[in-house]
Order: structure tokens, then sequence, then C-alpha cells
């Protein structure tokens, strides 16, 4: 379906067909500037903005995200916040941490072994070595744990009772006050 969103507000705008792609434009730019130390961002974007003069009103980001692109790819080098290209006779970039070790080209014919498991390998089980019965996680035949509360039923057997506090008032819950002698007045 070919039809065009003149009347949506939402559609992006249809690209000018006179302006070509970011990089094409950024590589020009580098290549006329000609500096020996590299372009900046705002010397790229001037460059831009003077040569095309009809560009997006996202111009700024679209030349970030595109700056940042061709660093991230190798296409540009950034130093010294000076974008230009990278030099054809320059050794590759590393990357961090330790380089592999070189891997030594095996004869031909040789089967290549799976590589071995991580972790602790299992120990090694006796074939001819009777199968352990499973026990019980204790000796006894009790079940592990505290026992639950037993529900108090009408039935159930009366309980021997238990001594009241000698002030006859019920106990209250938590650790009781400490009590404090009495002292008696020392006389002169």
């Amino acid at each position: 379906m070919a039809t065009e969103n003149t009347d949506n507000p939402l559609a992006p705008p249809p690209p000018a067909p006179s302006l070509p792609q970011y990089p094409e434009m950024i590589m020009a730019a580098i290549e006329t500037l000609n500096d020996s130390n590299g372009s900046n961002k705002s010397a790229i974007a001037t460059y831009i903005e003077s040569t095309y003069g009809d560009l997006p009103p996202a111009h700024a980001t679209l030349l970030a995200h595109h700056l940042n692109k061709m660093k991230q790819s190798g296409e540009l080098v950034l130093v010294k916040n000076n974008y230009m290209k990278p030099d054809p006779n320059a050794p590759p970039k590393r990357g961090r941490g330790r380089p592999p070790k070189p891997k030594v080209p095996l004869p031909p014919g040789t089967v290549v072994s799976p590589p071995r498991p991580r972790g602790r390998p299992p120990k090694p089980r006796d074939p001819f070595a009777p199968q352990p019965e499973p026990k019980s996680p204790s000796g006894t035949g009790r079940p592990r744990g505290r026992p639950p509360k037993k529900a108090k039923t009408a039935s159930a057997p009366p309980q021997a009772p238990t001594p009241a506090p000698a002030t006859g008032a019920p106990r209250g819950r938590g650790r009781p006050p400490k009590v404090k002698p009495a002292v008696a007045p020392v006389g002169c």
C-alpha cells in the first residue's frame, strides 16, 4: 500500500532526496576539513550545516549517534575529542584483558573430544558394591521437627490444676518486673 500520510501529524517526514547518508556527510566533512589532529564534533556539524542546507530538526542527535556508531565500528578514531580516519598502517586495537593463547594446529585426522564439564567430577561408583537402602532422616520412626499442637476438644482428659500465684491475680505476659527489697530506715 503506497499511500502518502500527508494528513497524519505523527508520521515522520519523508527524507529529503538530495541529502546523502550521515556517514557519507561525516566522511566528506573530515576529508574537506583535513586537519592533522582530526576534526571535533562542532566543526563537523558546522561544515555539514553550511554544505547541506535542508537538515532534519534532530540533526545534532543524528550526528552524535552516527559519530558514535562509526567510532564503535572502527570507521573513525576518536583522539582527544577529535574524530579522524584510522591510520591504515596502525596495528589493530586490542581489547582489554589478557590475550588468548595461540591455538596449536592439530594434525589432520585427529578427533577432538568434547570439553570437560565445569565443576568437581563425581566420585566413581563401585558397580559391585551393594546398593544402600534409603534410610529415613532420623533413626527413630518419628517425624522431624516440633510436633503439631493438639487441638482442645470437649472430651479431653482433665489436666492437673496449675498452682495459682500467691497473690491470686493472673500472671501477665512477659518478664515480671524486678522486685526491689524494702529498705529499713536507718535510725540515728
